[in-house]
């Protein structure tokens, strides 16, 4: 019995902030090719063990882990086509994928900016007079913190890969370490500085750039 106990396998799971992945790295491949209009493909459908492998490397335990899934948070704008889909995309598709869980958030409308002289709301736009109707996302950095927590308190998983470049999640991580679990995360440094130092680790997920990216 006790042998058994030794040799159970490390449980690895993964949370990713769709947004702050996708944007970023969107970025860094824009800053490396100078191409403005670059856009990585993500290989959402694996990216999780992908993850969990490096993590587990970096660990020490990739002869004896487990990828115990990945949970995927994004969100979308409900007013609009692009929104609809995205949402669609993500609880119809991905979210079908074995070992991938969505959460999708609905964004919060935003105020439309002030005239910098009057300080009137802007309400339509002077070149198109289309309505100036925006979007903005709230809550899903408490709702993965919270998850990290919650699934950690019900001993879901060993060590965590947290996937963000985000400063707001320095809290639930360093409530995590003080409880013994190992937070590693996929970041892109230098950006993210505060949560990479809070983290037991961290790796850079640009440079795994080439194994993420979708083959399909």
């Amino acid at each position: 019995m006790s042998e058994q106990i030794q040799n159970k396998p490390i449980r690895v799971r993964v949370f990713v902030d769709y947004w702050n992945v996708q944007l970023t790295l969107n970025e860094k491949e824009t800053s490396r090719s100078g191409n403005p209009d670059s856009r990585i493909k993500i290989d959402w459908k694996n990216i999780g063990d992908l993850l969990a492998e490096k993590a587990a490397q970096i660990a020490k335990v990739e002869k004896n882990y487990s990828f115990d899934g990945v949970i995927i948070y994004g969100s979308h704008n409900p007013l609009n086509d692009k929104g609809k889909k995205f949402k669609k995309w993500m609880t119809t598709w991905l979210n079908r994928q074995p070992s991938v869980q969505v959460k999708c958030l609905e964004r919060q409308a935003k105020n439309p900016p002030n005239c910098p002289s009057c300080h009137k709301p802007i309400e339509k736009c002077p070149a198109c007079n289309e309505k100036m109707i925006g979007s903005v996302e709230k809550g899903v950095d408490t709702f993965i913190g919270t998850d990290m927590i919650r699934l950690a308190w019900e001993n879901a998983y060993d060590i965590a890969v947290l996937a963000s470049s985000d400063r707001d999640f320095v809290p639930a991580v360093e409530f995590l370490n003080s409880k013994g679990i190992k937070v590693i995360q996929a970041g892109f440094p230098p950006s993210g500085v505060n949560l990479a130092t809070s983290c037991w680790a961290s790796f850079d997920i640009f440079s795994l750039r080439e194994k993420i990216i979708r083959k399909y």
